[in-house]
């Protein structure tokens, strides 16, 4: 069928029921966070036996990974993303770590260098979510910046998580540079039939700040901790937004990079 792209019609009725579907597909996306927010709520309070806290969260998180593949929730491509993003952030959490950025202060069997294995989990969570939206939304990239644009500015953004410590932060830099390389971009989705587009940069920002609530439900639970909630749980700052939506772009440049390699393989 012909698909055309046009908005949201007046009538409420039809706006609330398209709203619904897309909440419903974006909740779907969303069941490996869920299982983690989940996980982290309940050991939080339940009392554990036999091993700490963050050994059990590694665990539900491996098993979670394998009920997801096992049931075709999750294909062996998308697996292969997911794991490259949990190497990426757990290489990111070893660094801040170390530098102090934040902390992880319970004890754990399963705990490197300071940093509980668990943890790349919550990074490999977002992939594992762009991965299930842009299937179930039947994503496509329109004016898709060239190959040399693209890798050499996720490397850029990805770098400068660890490069601020010691040399001048760039990110605003880097988000101009966004900018400029996505200005023509577009993504389009499909719900209910039809499909639906925005500006590439504002997916990023909604992306960003979504996680940024995120974190903030996170940190209450204890999954992490920045050196201001020692004391007691704060909010997050919202300057942390800058950093979700630089980390966000890195992911969606590698799976939107890879399902473009893909898609010409498959051709």
């Amino acid at each position: 069928m012909h698909l055309t792209i046009r908005k949201l019609e007046a009538q409420p009725t039809r706006f609330l029921k398209q709203l619904f579907r897309f909440g419903w597909e974006q909740a779907l996306s969303c069941l490996f966070p869920v299982v983690i927010f989940a996980s982290l709520a309940l050991t939080k309070f339940l009392p554990l036996p036999i091993l700490p806290r963050y050994d059990w969260l590694l665990i539900i998180c491996l098993l979670m990974q394998w009920a997801m593949v096992k049931s075709g929730l999750e294909t062996k491509d998308e697996l292969k993303v997911i794991t490259l993003f949990h190497i990426i952030g757990l290489a990111l959490e070893l660094f801040k770590v170390h530098m102090g950025s934040w902390a992880y202060p319970e004890e754990g069997y399963s705990k490197f260098f300071g940093v509980p294995l668990y943890s790349g989990f919550m990074y490999a969570s977002v992939a594992s979510y762009l991965c299930q939206a842009w299937r179930r939304l039947k994503v496509d990239l329109v004016k898709w910046p060239p190959f040399l644009a693209v890798v050499p500015l996720a490397a850029a953004i990805y770098l400068n998580f660890f490069t601020h410590h010691y040399w001048i932060d760039i990110r605003w830099w880097l988000s101009g540079m966004v900018l400029v390389v996505f200005w023509r971009s577009w993504v389009s989705y499909e719900v209910g039939g039809i499909l639906y587009r925005m500006p590439l940069a504002l997916s990023f920002v909604l992306i960003g700040f979504f996680i940024w609530i995120a974190e903030n439900i996170a940190t209450f639970f204890g999954a992490w901790e920045y050196p201001n909630q020692t004391d007691a749980w704060s909010l997050v700052h919202l300057g942390k937004v800058s950093s979700w939506l630089l980390l966000v772009i890195v992911s969606f440049l590698i799976v939107a990079t890879l399902k473009q390699v893909k898609g010409k393989n498959s051709a």
